[in-house]
């Protein structure tokens, strides 16, 4: 189950446009990239993550790879310039969904990144083992879906795919706040530095582990803020209203309160979920999909709803006529549920263990 090697654009090459150029040649890509930047341009044929500099028009794939709040025009010319499959790695989404409404393009982006910035830190494996989330609108075709899919994994990444607005709620938790957070901490030390000289040295463990994020480039994040505005004030709101309560515990001395709260933290910590394990055993579900927009993507919504793992996947014709099938591979434990799942929503699923 590989994605064929093709021809891609990439527009914008810093850190992830880097790294997905770079991923591509890896993989046997004929990459081409363009950038505001020049020099940045040139840097990145020097540097071996593209192949030309440009936007070729028969492209299978062109990856935006711009500020967020630069993707709508962005994608928008990709459509108009290109013939093939269009994505974005913006970190926030349903503004973008909400403005381009088109079969061939699907809004993505990859949970994964570095605390360096631009082709200094571009890596082709940064997307090994990392979540890269599609989010498809009611535009979105199913070919284009499953194209884009399938380079997302063979990046070595996972699909989960969300409703745009979900996605930017979720994010917005998971890294928008914690950044902010984070950024937050560092400058509450910072200060106290100032009365305090051996405060930074001390810090060490677990203050580095919660602040490393804070070490990114701070440029992206006030177009973030904007275009996630209201998800991330609303999971503000809720840190706030969480540090009161923990406050109040430690005011008052509710050591049983506190005590509650840290187990809770470290029960959650624990369950957070994780990909395939090696040696779990697995199963294989081949979903006909039916002749309506957006199936396939139904499919890894439900799967990212039950917490689902899809492992790997492929598209095939049906010996039936036209029509797709899904062939997804999933932990056989899950295999059940999933199935009742799918049937409940109308697909026709069917299972099979592998050895």
């Amino acid at each position: 189950m590989t994605e064929r090697a093709g021809r891609a654009n990439v527009v914008g090459l810093g850190l992830v446009g880097g790294s997905v150029a770079t991923g591509l040649r890896a993989r046997g890509w004929h990459v081409t990239g363009t950038d505001l930047d020049p020099a940045r341009g040139a840097d990145a044929v020097h540097r071996g993550a593209i192949d030309d500099i440009g936007l070729r028009p028969d492209a299978d794939l062109t990856v935006v790879a711009t500020p967020v709040a630069a993707v709508v025009a962005a994608v928008k010319e990709a459509l108009a310039s290109t013939t093939g499959w269009v994505t974005d790695v913006g970190s926030v989404k349903a503004g973008i969904a909400g403005e381009v409404a088109d079969a061939r393009f699907v809004p993505g982006h990859p949970m994964a990144g570095s605390e360096q910035h631009g082709l200094d830190g571009a890596d082709g494996d940064m997307f090994e083992g990392a979540i890269w989330v599609l989010t498809p609108t009611a535009e979105t075709s199913d070919a284009a879906f499953a194209a884009v899919a399938h380079v997302v994994s063979a990046l070595g990444s996972e699909v989960v795919v969300l409703p745009p607005e979900r996605h930017d709620a979720l994010v917005a938790v998971v890294s928008h706040v914690p950044h902010l957070m984070a950024a937050t901490m560092m400058a509450l030390a910072d200060e106290r530095a100032d009365e305090h000289v051996a405060l930074l040295r001390l810090a060490a463990g677990g203050f580095r582990d919660m602040t490393r994020v804070a070490s990114g480039h701070p440029a992206i994040w006030p177009d973030i803020c904007a275009e996630n505005r209201d998800a991330i004030l609303d999971a503000l709101d809720g840190l706030v209203r969480g540090l009161g309560e923990t406050r109040a515990m430690v005011a008052g001395g509710d050591r049983d309160g506190l005590l509650a709260r840290l187990e809770q933290a470290r029960m959650a910590r624990q369950n957070l979920p994780s990909r395939v394990a090696t040696g779990v055993s697995l199963a294989e579900v081949r979903v006909p999909v039916p002749d309506r927009p957006g199936a396939a993507a139904e499919v890894f919504g439900l799967a990212a709803d039950l917490g689902v793992n899809v492992s790997d996947f492929e598209v095939v014709h049906s010996s039936e006529g036209d029509k797709g099938v899904l062939i997804l591979v999933i932990e056989a434990a899950h295999a059940d549920y999933f199935r009742g799942g799918l049937r409940a929503r109308g697909f026709r699923p069917g299972v099979r263990l592998l050895d």
